[in-house]
């Protein structure tokens, strides 16, 4: 089931609104027959009692209208001229109006749907929406991805809450499942994020995506143990993130190397100070050495491959070279100052 992001009102909070104003016209034909109930005549003929008021204004409300009550003074004619038709026509416009709307919401969440299904293309498919689910679509946006290009895969109903209330389309089910990974159009990915609570579910979607897109779409995989690191790219994944001994690292630094750790959050964090960032040389930066350049260059992608600036391929610029340089993070109104 494919869940889009959500809107700003929900069809339950219409249908609230409408059962209230519904209620708010019975209540106020009530009070108003009751306010002039010596005016009515009953088949009894023994007065309206309250009870009696709120049962016409139910039949007349509803145009049923089993006629034992009826206006017979001048003052309650006027009453139902004046006030109670124009509520039974308010009233019905409410009812219709309901219908209308659930039917017109079936309707645009199909035709959603469709556009969706054909405009798809290029998109970064996110399986888990857990902690490094989140980390990952923020970074991606950070970057200039649109969250309409990032599709969330994840069987949990909070973390579904979760993904369309930040406006990203989720789809309900394990991305160890074809037919869920189809539902997301895997095959017109750009790539794909395995980020689950477990390294077996981690290897089962990467052989999975592996099988439907035969190797085309770039498989990132987090992997909770480094041991299963090379199981995971056996399985099709092109790069693995060890989380655990990533983390290990950092502990380490913190003792070690104290200063490093507020170098590395600084880089990690958005809007901090600095962060990293790719672009691609420029024609006249094309036969220089990255070092002369003024961003501070500190490695170099050629070809697929990352070329370091101690290596000696990576002392001057190639065409086709991508560089991967730290640019200066912090909001606008920070650096102006």
């Amino acid at each position: 089931m494919i869940h889009f992001p959500a809107q700003r009102r929900g069809p339950l909070s219409a249908l609230s609104l409408r059962l209230a104003a519904a209620l708010g016209l019975v209540f106020a034909v009530v009070a108003a027959v009751y306010l002039g109930r010596d005016g009515y005549r009953d088949v009894n003929e023994d007065g309206l009692t309250l009870l009696d008021c709120f049962y016409y204004a139910v039949v007349s409300l509803s145009t049923t209208g089993y006629g034992d009550i009826t206006p017979a003074a001048p003052s309650a004619r006027l009453v139902n001229v004046l006030f109670i038709t124009p509520a039974r026509v308010i009233f019905l416009i409410i009812l219709v109006g309901t219908t209308l709307e659930v039917l017109t919401e079936q309707y645009r969440t199909g035709r959603r749907l469709s556009r969706w299904r054909r405009a798809v293309k290029d998109h970064v498919i996110i399986c888990g929406y857990g902690t490094k689910g989140r980390s990952a679509v923020s970074a991606l946006m950070e970057n200039g991805l649109d969250r309409s290009r990032i599709v969330v895969v994840e069987r949990s109903a909070a973390a579904l809450r979760q993904a369309t209330s930040a406006g990203l389309v989720a789809i309900e089910g394990s991305a160890t499942r074809s037919s869920v990974l189809n539902e997301a159009h895997v095959k017109n990915a750009k790539a794909v994020i395995i980020a689950t609570d477990s390294d077996d579910a981690s290897v089962l979607v990467a052989l999975t995506v592996r099988q439907l897109t035969a190797g085309q779409v770039r498989i990132i995989a987090a992997a909770r143990e480094a041991e299963n690191a090379p199981l995971l790219k056996q399985s099709g994944a092109h790069h693995v993130i060890v989380s655990s001994a990533t983390a290990g690292r950092l502990l380490g630094l913190s003792t070690s190397a104290p200063p490093l750790i507020d170098v590395v959050e600084d880089l990690l964090t958005p809007g901090q100070g600095m962060a990293l960032a790719m672009r691609s040389a420029e024609r006249d930066e094309v036969g220089r050495s990255p070092r002369e350049l003024e961003s501070l260059v500190i490695a170099l992608v050629r070809r697929g491959k990352v070329v370091t600036l101690a290596d000696r391929a990576g002392a001057v610029i190639e065409t086709g070279d991508m560089l991967v340089h730290v640019r200066d993070d912090r909001p606008q109104s920070a650096t102006t100052a």
